[in-house]
Parts: C-alpha cells; sequence; structure tokens
C-alpha cells in the first residue's frame, strides 16, 4: 500500500478525528480510505446513470466491436487533418 501527504482543511480534519470518536473508524487513515471508496462508487453510479440516459436518447452503438474500433480510427484520423 502506498502513503501520500495531503493537506487537509481543520475543518474536514475535525468531521475525521469525530468519525473516530463516533467510533465509526478507527484511524483517520481509514477514514480518508472510505472517503474515497464511496466517492469511487458514486462516481460508478453516476457513469451508469448517464449511460441509462444516453440510451434513452438513442445514444447506443451496436455491432461488432472491432468494427466499431475501426470506424472510430477512421473518424479520428479525419478530424486531426
Amino acid at each position: 500500500m502506498t502513503t501520500i501527504s495531503v493537506p487537509i482543511p481543520e475543518n474536514l480534519v475535525d468531521f475525521i478525528n469525530q468519525m473516530i470518536a463516533n467510533g465509526k473508524a478507527e484511524t483517520k487513515a481509514e477514514v480518508v480510505r472510505f472517503a474515497l471508496r464511496k466517492y469511487a462508487e458514486d462516481e460508478a453510479f453516476v457513469s451508469v446513470l448517464k449511460s441509462r440516459q444516453e440510451i434513452k436518447e438513442g445514444k447506443l452503438l451496436e455491432g461488432n466491436l472491432v468494427d466499431l474500433v475501426k470506424d472510430f480510427r477512421k473518424k479520428d484520423l479525419k478530424i486531426k487533418k
């Protein structure tokens, strides 16, 4: 596991300490790891909702994946020229 050092505002330090005092976590690192996991889950959920909305709007790709990639590459090359 890698260790990182991140400046944190006092109000968040107070929150972290409160979580520990309330028995929600044993260490500061545990609180931060939990928060990051929750953030990652929230981002994944938003991504799913966005995808569902795009499907409803008809923004759906169908077909052979290899052919779709080839088409994207062709379009990308035309745009770059």
